[in-house]
């Protein structure tokens, strides 16, 4: 075991959905678009320009910071945060710095068993820098991305291992789509982080220097550059040469290794002072209270009602709240039923299954929630069995797009629940095969399975198995 324990805090920037960036009337949205194409006068930074807020991302950015049991003071403002770097054209970023939108919240994450609170210090708003791509001989500025609304959601140093790490950063991810307040689309971009390493001896309760890794975009890169930065550490420690000074630190991915890039800054170096073109946030309690009521149902809470309400074991749990489209596609199908358990068998291992083979988005496949509902609605009602649904009419359903009612009736697959039919039947398997009867009377239980299988094959499988059972128990 080792002497020494990592002190992890993360920095996620998130990007707000929202039609418009975060003070002008540009699309939001600029992936896969013209590099410079998506650019105005004031995301630009040209001198006379003024920034106005856009109401509907303080609005979503509220929400979030209520999914994530913030503080919502009543009064906040913007601050400029000054830096010179070529993607930034203003050479300042619009940020908030003493008076932000929320604070002192938390988060409760699960690793292994294990849970666990971490706090969250503050989420607060800024808008975004562009985005440089570096090639031979130079680098190339793409200004589309600058100005678009984001939320800094800034934790506590609570974090202890990279594992922990991800499993914040994935439910944060979560709570952020169940809230509608960002698509938190890595692949976009639309969600980076930094995380804060550093290390200390097992008792102790100081916070030594840190290296902040900048610009992280996948929860493998946090997870790898936190476990490299924690090694690489301890081998300074180690050969006596702890960490003297705060530093910031890139991340390669293609050697699997943190890199130094500069001395960490400070709240002096960026010489904070409040925005003089915008004036302050007011929100009222009343306001906050009114979009408390309206938010909706989170990752942990949905967890907990589907345990208690439903009674899923935890993995089915899981993957139910790992998606917002996929929790509200079980919501619609349990609506219609009477069996939740026998959506989650269909959902999380056949639907699911089959969608991961294909590489495809639920939203993407074939069957829909209400196709699904009337599915089971079927097993429940007799109409068709468990295995016919499986066998034969999801697959249909999920190449086809047909409705289930249709294939049944197509394929000929409908239970027979007739009772004076297979009671006809029954009678003539158990004349037909009296030494299975004889069988059973001296207790060789798997006679009664025979003689059901036989029952089942004069039916051609469309039988209704439990009520097969029920009838040659009587007969016997």
């Amino acid at each position: 075991m080792s002497k020494f324990e990592a002190i992890i805090g993360i920095e996620i920037h998130a990007q707000i959905s929202t039609k418009s960036k975060m003070f002008c009337r540009c699309d939001n949205d600029s992936f896969d678009k013209e590099p410079n194409s998506n650019v105005c006068e004031i995301c630009m930074g040209f001198p006379g320009q003024l920034p106005v807020v856009n109401k509907e991302a303080v609005r979503k950015g509220l929400i979030a910071a209520i999914a994530l049991n913030c503080e919502i003071p009543e009064y906040s403002k913007f601050d400029r945060k000054n830096y010179f770097y070529p993607d930034l054209p203003k050479g300042y970023q619009i940020s908030q710095f003493d008076k932000p939108l929320s604070e002192n919240g938390f988060v409760e994450i699960e690793v292994g068993d294990v849970m666990k609170k971490i706090g969250i210090t503050r989420l607060h708003l800024e808008d975004d820098a562009g985005k440089l791509t570096h090639v031979a001989g130079g680098s190339l500025c793409d200004y589309n991305r600058s100005g678009s609304p984001l939320m800094e959601i800034v934790s506590e140093p609570d974090i202890r291992s990279a594992e922990e790490a991800v499993a914040y950063a994935k439910e944060i991810q979560n709570i952020l789509r169940f809230c509608e307040s960002s698509d938190a689309d890595m692949e976009k971009g639309m969600m980076r982080f930094d995380a804060s390493v550093s290390i200390r001896e097992v008792g102790q309760t100081h916070l030594n220097h840190r290296a902040e890794i900048k610009n992280l975009n996948s929860f493998r890169a946090l997870g790898s550059a936190i476990e490299y930065e924690i090694e690489r550490q301890i081998a300074l420690y180690d050969v006596g040469e702890a960490p003297d000074k705060d530093i910031t630190m890139g991340w390669a991915a293609d050697k699997q290794k943190t890199y130094f890039l500069r001395n960490k800054e400070g709240a002096d170096d960026y010489r904070f002072f409040p925005e003089p073109d915008i004036p302050p946030l007011i929100n009222k309690k009343e306001y906050v209270d009114k979009l408390r009521l309206e938010s909706p149902e989170m990752p942990a809470a949905k967890r907990k009602r589907y345990s208690e309400q439903y009674g899923f074991l935890s993995d089915d749990i899981r993957i139910l709240t790992s998606d917002l489209q996929l929790s509200n596609y079980f919501e619609e199908v349990v609506s219609m039923i009477q069996n939740p358990k026998l959506a989650v068998s269909f959902i999380n291992t056949i639907l699911m299954q089959r969608i991961k083979e294909d590489q495809i988005t639920l939203s993407e496949n074939k069957v829909t929630p209400r196709m699904m509902g009337e599915l089971i609605q079927m097993i429940e009602q007799g109409s068709i069995s468990n295995n016919q649904a499986k066998a034969d009419v999801f697959d249909e359903m999920y190449i086809t797009g047909n409705e289930p009612k249709i294939i049944v009736e197509a394929k000929g697959l409908k239970v027979v629940s007739d009772t004076g039919q297979i009671e006809e039947i029954c009678n003539r398997i158990l004349d037909e095969n009296p030494d299975a009867k004889i069988d059973l009377k001296n207790g060789k239980d798997r006679a009664f399975g025979f003689l059901v299988g036989q029952v089942m094959k004069e039916t051609k499988g469309q039988a209704n198995p439990q009520l097969v059972s029920e009838i040659l128990k009587k007969l016997i």
